[in-house]
Parts: structure tokens; sequence; C-alpha cells
């Protein structure tokens, strides 16, 4: 295990310093930073470029879904295998092809003539999103030896994917308005050149033992079974029957493919990933509080979007811009995280975290029909600020726990925790929301059954339904269902602050103070659990 010195000042054992001191460090963390920016900024950009879409290339329903899903969905099974390979041939190396092709998928998107040229052009930037996310984690891992340097490191990198996906619908909105659909993919083949060549040249190479073969095998076994599940938890987000074969089936196989995947790693005597990490209480709590954090927020972010739009009345760009406090107190609190995991250690700091953000969830709750402005500000900055605290505090507890040697291993498995905890925050809380907004609309005077049926499906539905209607019918169903999304929007909050105040109590396991841990480094050392194969640089000190 690499750990700090009692003051947590210390370097990690096994990491060998850049050349230079500190600049390059920062150097290549401004790097690392901007290759996050634009991964993050896909995961959410596309959201409000769907109807023109819809509108240009005319997909169906099933085929707009796997346009929408299918980034995320493949990024999240192959962060693992990514991870680990980056390990084995080099980190830099993975994160470099990761930039080519991120940067030739986004070609093809854009250029895409028909919904299934889009759908595989995604497909193509969701494999170059899994190469370039643990990549920038473990190189930083790698570069930042002092645990406080780090801490200050994983609190811009971690403000950064807050930010990008935050701004995604912002500049999304802004392109689709004043461009056209393709414009959201064309932005990132520019900065991806960049970044290729500035990476080739300021990025130093790095990766874990290579002792015995990679398990190429198992690699795959754990992408089928991590995809399974995400496939299985996003179907359910999307409305379809939770007991369905659609659903539960891929979900039971991925769930069975990752078991015989944990078998497979304790076995082997060199594995992909060493299992003992998740017996170590701040290894495996940080990962449970990755999840429950995005399990929380995502679902609900989703939901906020649509009281903006549908309910407020406000355009995407608007919507984007008004969720802009968010993004700042998200930045604030990366920025400020490293002083305050020093002041307070990992266990206040991700605890308060997640009550911050539950009192930022339950103050929402007095949302409704009247667009209050400073309570949704107020909100926005809580929850940005206790929910990225929380993040922090995980990520940086995870990634200090983890051998040097597994940087990247360590890496996606707090990338696949973030990507699994939002896919079953979508879905569970999406079914929190239909559950109580549906019965509202079981009965509207004037309005014909068969419409109100149709209108339970969701407050878009409604609204179209009502434009058919008469007069009276069309504003008495709009009502109706205004009415009963803002219940379901309380009762969904309600739920996401229960969540959170688990995680709470869950955050309770990690140490107190973040050097709590520093003791085991030298056994560690000792058994070359934390040694980069990589030699030193000249000068280095080791």
């Amino acid at each position: 295990m690499s750990g700090t010195t009692a003051s947590g000042s210390g370097r990690t054992a096994g990491v060998p310093r850049l050349p230079g001191g500190g600049v390059n460090r920062w150097t290549v963390l401004i790097v690392l930073c901007v290759s996050l920016l634009f991964v993050a900024l896909d995961t959410t950009i596309l959201y409000v470029a769907v109807p023109s879409v819809t509108e240009d290339l005319r997909p169906g329903p099933v085929e707009l879904l796997w346009i929408v899903d299918v980034y995320p969905l493949i990024a999240a099974s192959l962060l693992i295998l990514f991870g680990t390979l980056g390990d084995r041939v080099g980190r830099r190396r993975i994160l470099l092809l990761g930039y080519g092709l991120f940067a030739l998928a986004s070609a093809a998107a854009a250029l895409a003539p028909n919904p299934q040229i889009l759908m595989a052009a995604r497909a193509l930037l969701g494999i170059g999103g899994a190469m370039i996310m643990p990549a920038t984690l473990s190189i930083l891992r790698q570069v930042f030896p002092d645990r406080r340097e780090r801490a200050v490191a994983i609190g811009v990198w971690s403000a950064v994917a807050a930010v990008g996906a935050a701004i995604g619908p912002v500049l999304g909105g802004f392109l689709v308005e004043n461009f056209w659909w393709g414009s959201v993919f064309l932005i990132n083949i520019p900065m991806m050149a960049v970044m290729f060549l500035v990476g080739r040249w300021l990025l130093p190479e790095s990766r874990g033992e290579r002792n015995g073969p990679w398990d190429l095998v198992g690699a795959v076994i754990a992408a089928l079974g991590v995809l399974g599940i995400v496939l299985g938890v996003k179907r359910i987000g999307s409305g379809t029957a939770v007991l369905g074969l659609t659903t539960l089936g891929p979900i039971v196989i991925g769930t069975l493919l990752l078991i015989l995947f944990v078998r497979r790693q304790r076995r082997r005597e060199h594995p992909l990933l060493d299992m003992r990490l998740f017996a170590r209480p701040a290894f495996g709590t940080s990962v449970g509080c990755i999840v429950l954090a995005m399990l929380a927020l995502v679902g609900l972010q989703l939901i906020a979007v649509q009281y903006l739009q549908l309910v407020l009345g406000l355009s995407p760009l608007e919507t984007g811009l008004r969720m802009l406090p968010l993004v700042f107190a998200a930045m604030a609190a990366g920025l400020a995280g490293s002083r305050v995991l020093q002041a307070v250690g990992p266990r206040a700091m991700v605890s308060l975290g997640f009550v911050l953000t539950a009192a930022a969830v339950l103050c929402l709750t007095a949302m409704n029909d009247q667009d209050r402005v400073w309570l949704l500000s107020l909100g926005f900055v809580l929850l940005g600020f206790g929910f990225q605290s929380t993040l922090f505090g995980a990520y940086e507890s995870m990634l200090s726990e983890a051998p040097a040697a597994q940087a990247g291993g360590a890496a996606a498995i707090g990338e696949t925790s973030y990507q699994l905890g939002a896919g079953i925050g979508v879905a569970l809380l999406g079914s929190v929301m239909n559950a109580a907004y549906a019965p509202g609309l079981s009965h509207v005077d004037g309005v014909p059954e068969r419409s109100s049926a149709a209108a339970s499906h969701s407050l878009g539905e409604a609204y179209k339904v009502a434009a058919g209607l008469g007069e009276s019918a069309r504003a008495a169903l709009r009502e109706a269902a205004r009415d009963s999304f803002i219940r379901g929007l309380h009762i969904t909050l309600v739920s996401s602050a229960l969540l959170l105040l688990v995680g709470a109590a869950i955050a309770l396991r990690l140490p107190r103070r973040a050097a709590d841990s520093a003791e085991r480094a030298e056994g560690d050392t000792a058994t070359g659990a934390g040694c980069d194969s990589e030699p030193a640089p000249a000068g280095s000190g080791r």
C-alpha cells in the first residue's frame, strides 16, 4: 500500500519524482484536466441536441435511446480493461491512443448521415473515453507522490470532472442554437489533436509491475459483467419492467460474470486487480461512498433539468445557466478540498459532505411551480459544495490506499463505481419519481381515460397529450400533470436525502486522519506491492 509520513506530507512509496520539481507536476495536471474535461462534457452535451438529432436523422425510439446511452454504457464496461492494461503497457500510451480514437470518433459522429453511423461513432467515443478516464487519474497518482500535493491535484481533477458534466448542457445549448447538432462533436477534434501533441511531449510514461501475463480473459469477463449490469439498470431507468427478461436478465448475467471475475483474480498469482484491496476499510468504504453519492444525485440532476424546462419553462441554455451555481460551488469545494482534508480528515469530510448534500436536497423540497431563483441558487450551491466534498474525500482515500503499481486498476474501480452509481441512480430515483407522479393522473376531469393513461408516463408526454385536447381539458391536464410532477419531485428529494444520510453513516468507517493508514506503507514497500517498475529519472533522489 502506498502511504505517507505521519504528517501526511511524505513521499508515496515506489513513485518516482519528476525531474524539474513541482512546475512539471502541475503542468502535467493541467494536461490531464483538459483531457478529462472533454470526456466529461460528452456525457451530457448531447442531451440538449436530442431534438435536433431526431429532426435531422429521424431515429426510432430505440435508436434514439442507444444514441444517448451507448457512450456511457461502453465507457463504463471497459474502464477496468483499459485501466489495468495501462498499468501493464504504459498509462501514457493508452492515454495517447484514447486521444486519437476520441478525435476520429467525434468526426464520424459529427458527420453521421444516419442513426446507425451515429450509434457506432458514439460507441467508439465510449472506447476512447474508457482509455482516457482511468489514465488521467492513474498518471496523477504517479506524478504526485506527496499526499498533500496529491490531495490538491485530486481536488482540481474532481472539480474539472464535475464542471465538465455540468456545463455540457450549457455548451450544447449554445452550439445547437447557433450552429447544428454535429458541432457538439466537432469541438473535440482540435482539442484532442492538441492534447495528443502536448501529451506526447510533456506527460511521463509509467507502468506498474509486469510480472506474469496480462489476464485478457479476466479483463473481458469484467467488461461483460459491468456491461450487463449497466445495461439492465439503464433499461430499468428508461421505464422497462424490472422483472423483464431484458432488464433482470442482463443484471443477473453481469453479476455472475463479476463473481467469476473476483474468483478468478483471487486464484491468479498475478491478478489484474488485487481483491485484497477491498478488505481494507478505507478502500472498500470509499468505493461504496462514490456509488452512493452518484446514486443519490445523478437521477436527481436529470429530474431537476425537467423541472427547470417543463415546469418553469426555461430554454436549454437558460437551464444550463441556472445550474451554474452548482458548478462554481463544486469548483470551490474541489480547490479547497486539500485543506479541508488535512484539517478534519477523510471520515469527517466525507460524512459531513453527505450531510450537507442531504440538507441541500431537503432545502429544494420548497420548490413549486413558482420560479424561486434565490432558493434554487442556494440549494445548488450547498448541493455542489457538499457533493464535491464527498467525492473528493472518497477518491483521495481510495487512490491513496491503493499501491502505486496498481494505480490504473484502482482508478478504473473508482470510475466504474461512479458510472454504476450514476446508472443505478437514474433507474432508482426515476422509478420513485414515476411511482409518485402517475397516480395523480389516474383521473382528470374532462380528460379521456386513454389520454390520462398516456400522460401518466412523464410530464413531457402529458404536455404533448394536452396539446391535442380542447381548451378546458388541456388546461386541466397540464395543471394536474404539473402538480403531480412537483409532488413526485418532493418525494424523490426526500428519498435522495435518506440515501445520502446512509452514505454519511457508511463513511464513518473511513480513517479519522489522512495519515492513519501510513504505517502500512513500509510493509507494502518491503514486499514490493507499491513499487513502480519504471526506473527512477536521473536526479530524482531515489
